[in-house]
């Protein structure tokens, strides 16, 4: 093979294996000089060089004296013919290895600054412990742990998932995917919101519970721009695409504000407040509520609380306005999940217009048997 011949060799292997020619020539000098060391009689150290222009190339030996030093140095470039047998000889093993070496490298160079990253694969595999996703030149893990509950990821199906770690292996870069990472969220606004893309929109803070709800505080770098609604989009299109891809987990954007008391407010939306009071530190709000907004304010199992404070940082305590003003006359009643009684909340008898507290083990106490004897409580905190 002629030079001009090997030369546009290389090039077309560079291109089929996505690699620089700069690189595969450094993978050529050291499988050259390998092969040239199993030679007989070969020096103890040698230097190859090859010209990318023509492919000429060339081979200075040296010896190594007792203390470690390169001496004799000379040129002892073979023949043409002798280097087509090294090349016979061990030259295609050694460019293959090196070759797979170069695209491991390759590879984990491409991923290595994607932490953070939103990709978009297919599951190739799927059990009980992981899932495979085909990124295409790469495969990703998606662990049992980084899984939405209840979510099964089906063979062949496409999915979105959010890199939280690359690592490098002697196999390749093992990239590791999340489902559950609050990430995944902004970056899914992202992808639907040019706003949120070019910076005009923020968003602040995320908190999520994967698979049931999420909350996002939002923000305006462009008093002409409405954040809530740019996320919201048209008839709701925008926030729709996200929702879908997180297979129907509901959102809820609020505005974020710098005054706390309107952002802890806002934060427990759906739920109307009428009061917040912060402690002097900031770090715990007692949150006041109309009495038929209470069930809606602490959400199914505490739900709507836990993430309002969350997002905001604020230990949260959440009261209806009829409690509120009963321990300010020192009227002390129970509150879901007090520790006197099983977590539940007051109800008015449809029948005697009476208010009861139905605790969730299944009893009921009355507004005149706690007034005549149960024991004082505390009310429930986020």
């Amino acid at each position: 093979m002629s030079n001009m011949d090997m030369s546009e060799a290389v090039r077309m292997l560079a291109d089929h294996h996505g690699i620089s020619v700069d690189s595969l020539l450094q993978v050529l000098v050291e499988a050259l000089a390998t092969a040239y060391k199993k030679r007989p009689g070969a020096a103890d150290e040698v230097i190859v060089e090859v010209n990318p222009e023509n492919l000429d190339m060339k081979f200075t030996a040296y010896d190594v004296d007792d203390e470690g030093n390169w001496v004799n140095e000379r040129d002892d470039t073979p023949s043409k013919a002798d280097l087509g047998r090294i090349a016979a000889a061990t030259f295609k093993q050694v460019m293959s290895q090196r070759i797979r070496e170069v695209e491991r490298d390759r590879k984990f160079e491409e991923y290595a600054n994607r932490e953070g990253d939103l990709v978009t694969g297919i599951i190739q595999q799927s059990d009980g412990r992981y899932a495979l996703l085909d990124l295409g030149k790469v495969e990703a893990l998606l662990p049992q742990a980084e899984q939405v509950p209840y979510e099964r990821p089906e063979s062949g199906a496409r999915l979105k998932a959010y890199i939280v770690e690359v690592r490098k292996t002697a196999k390749g870069p093992q990239i590791v995917v999340s489902r559950t990472h609050p990430g995944l969220i902004k970056r899914l606004f992202e992808l639907e919101v040019p706003e949120i893309a070019d910076g005009i929109v923020e968003i602040k803070s995320c908190a999520r519970e994967p698979g049931h709800r999420t909350k996002i505080a939002v923000a305006s770098n462009d008093h002409n721009v409405d954040p809530v609604g740019a996320c919201v989009g048209a008839r709701g299109g925008r926030v729709r695409m996200v929702v879908n891809e997180l297979r129907g987990e509901k959102i809820d954007i609020v505005s974020y504000s710098e005054d706390l008391h309107e952002f802890v407010a806002k934060a427990l939306s759906p739920a109307k407040v009428t009061e917040v009071r912060l402690s002097e530190d900031q770090t715990q709000a007692d949150v006041i509520v109309p009495d038929f907004q209470l069930s809606l304010a602490i959400g199914k199992e505490g739900q709507n609380a836990r993430l309002a404070a969350r997002l905001t940082g604020v230990r949260i305590d959440i009261k209806s306005e009829t409690q509120a003003a009963e321990e300010a006359a020192g009227i002390v009643r129970p509150s879901a999940g007090d520790t006197g009684y099983a977590a539940g909340e007051w109800r008015t008898n449809d029948e005697t217009g009476e208010m009861q507290f139905h605790a969730a083990d299944g009893s009921v106490v009355s507004e005149q048997e706690w007034a005549g004897g149960a024991p004082e409580q505390n009310s429930t905190e986020a």
